[in-house]
């Protein structure tokens, strides 16, 4: 593994152990040129995911793009880091398990909608208003109405 710091490329694993639920290994290591420690995560990856927006446009998927979309919807949110890291595990699982390497963009945020909707309303509400891309106020208001449950008849 590359050192960050300085670029050598024989660094040392000091300390390894589970991570995220048993589905990843935590490693710390050290760079004997330089000093450096950091940490890496090492995770069985099933299969390469290709996202296919909805333009048509392919890329390779990227975790970290999907973590730091779900991270920034939960943000001052009264959610445990774990359970968020496992949420992010869970849902690659279900993406490389699908069976198709290719997935459209739509069905990832409909699973990880989903997954929110289980956890918390609010990380819920604001990952929506970006993936459903609501334009005014009014899109707020409908999608929120559609949360509650419906008055009682009196």
């Amino acid at each position: 593994m590359r050192c960050p710091f300085c670029g050598n490329v024989d660094t040392q694993v000091k300390d390894s152990r589970p991570a995220e639920d048993h589905v990843a290994i935590r490693r710390r290591r050290f760079c004997p040129a330089c000093g450096g420690r950091f940490t890496t995560y090492e995770r069985v990856q099933l299969r390469d995911l290709v996202v296919v927006k909805s333009s048509g446009k392919r890329e390779e998927f990227d975790r970290l793009k999907l973590e730091r979309s779900i991270r920034i919807s939960m943000q001052k949110r009264p959610i445990d880091p774990e359970r968020i890291d496992q949420m992010i595990s869970g849902i690659v699982r279900r993406l490389e398990s699908m069976g198709d390497t290719d997935i459209p963009s739509k069905t990832i945020g409909e699973i990880v909608m989903e997954r929110l909707a289980a956890i918390d309303t609010v990380a819920y509400v604001r990952f929506a208003s970006v993936y459903k891309n609501f334009q005014a106020a009014d899109d707020f208001e409908d999608f929120v109405a559609e949360l509650r449950p419906p008055a009682p008849d009196t």
